[in-house]
């Protein structure tokens, strides 16, 4: 009987010496060693599973929820404030823009109400752009390109550059409070890249972010929500934001003025334009290839 026990017992250990490289013996069962690595992937912090996020329940904690919800209604109250001590209009025939077309309908029923109250439309639409870039509604492409339409190139171009910098630092300083999470679910490759370029050009970093200012190789939404996450000082980010804007914000704005030959947003950024934006890129960057070719020589 004991020759039986001592039999059955070695059992799995025989199992263990014949079995494939690619096999675990666990508790006398055999459990693929590849099925045990994907399990492990699953379990990593950068899997687009927010229930998995860093052991997380939900994407954002308690007191991040709590944070977002308070900013948000702090800028719908601000918002609503404003729009209630503005003269009346017709509301029903005012709506955020998808298209060109909507667009241009919108234009047509502010021209008017832009004519004779400017100060109250400017705080308006000012409000309305902040509120827009700084909790990442889509949209603000149109509001560059009503800009233009409705006061040219010169004062559209400032209140673009003007909202859009401010819209981005608020966004700035509401993903460094909340943003980490959101930001590592979302873009995890992208962010991991992105710090990595971040660090080897610690020395010349203004001319690196105003490189991606310019140019379209990262969305300005992804900018302005990794940027604290990656350690990126204020008052770069600022000055990047607020020069590297310009080049762009001039294309769209005086593309308003054209708005009737417009058929589509396409229609801005073809190859002509993002060459032109590439080559303003590429000098802001150039300060620093010159000093890398200093000290290889």
């Amino acid at each position: 009987m004991k020759a039986k026990v001592l039999r059955c017992s070695s059992v799995p250990n025989v199992i263990s010496m014949v079995a494939p490289r690619g096999l675990i013996v666990e508790n006398g069962r055999l459990r693929d060693e590849e099925a045990a690595e994907e399990e492990e992937e699953d379990d990593s912090p950068t899997k687009k599973k927010p229930m998995r996020l860093e052991g997380r329940k939900f994407l954002l904690t308690r007191w991040e929820f709590v944070v977002a919800f308070s900013v948000f209604l702090v800028f719908s109250v601000g918002l609503i404030c404003i729009y209630s001590t503005m003269p009346a209009a017709q509301y029903g025939k005012i709506k955020l823009p998808r298209t060109i077309a909507d667009l241009r309908i919108l234009k047509n029923h502010l021209s008017a109400y832009a004519e004779v109250y400017p100060a109250q439309f400017i705080l308006g639409y000012c409000s309305t752009y902040i509120f827009m870039q700084t909790f990442m509604i889509p949209g603000t492409i149109f509001m560059s390109l009503l800009a233009g339409a409705l006061f040219g190139v010169i004062r559209g171009l400032f209140l673009v550059v003007f909202n859009a910098t401010a819209g981005a630092s608020s966004c700035f300083f509401l993903s460094k409070l909340i943003g980490r999470p959101i930001v590592t679910w979302l873009w995890p490759e992208k962010l991991m890249f992105f710090q990595a370029e971040i660090a080897k050009r610690r020395d010349k970093l203004l001319n690196y972010m105003l490189f991606l200012r310019i140019t379209p190789t990262l969305p300005n939404l992804f900018i302005n929500l990794a940027s604290p996450i990656v350690d990126i000082p204020f008052h770069v980010f600022f000055l990047a934001t607020v020069i590297g804007l310009v080049p762009a914000s001039y294309i769209t704005v005086r593309a308003g003025l054209a708005l009737g030959d417009l058929r589509s947003v396409k229609d801005l950024y073809d190859f002509k334009t993002l060459s032109v934006l590439f080559l303003i890129g590429f000098v802001s960057i150039l300060p620093t290839l010159l000093k890398r070719k200093r000290v290889y020589e």
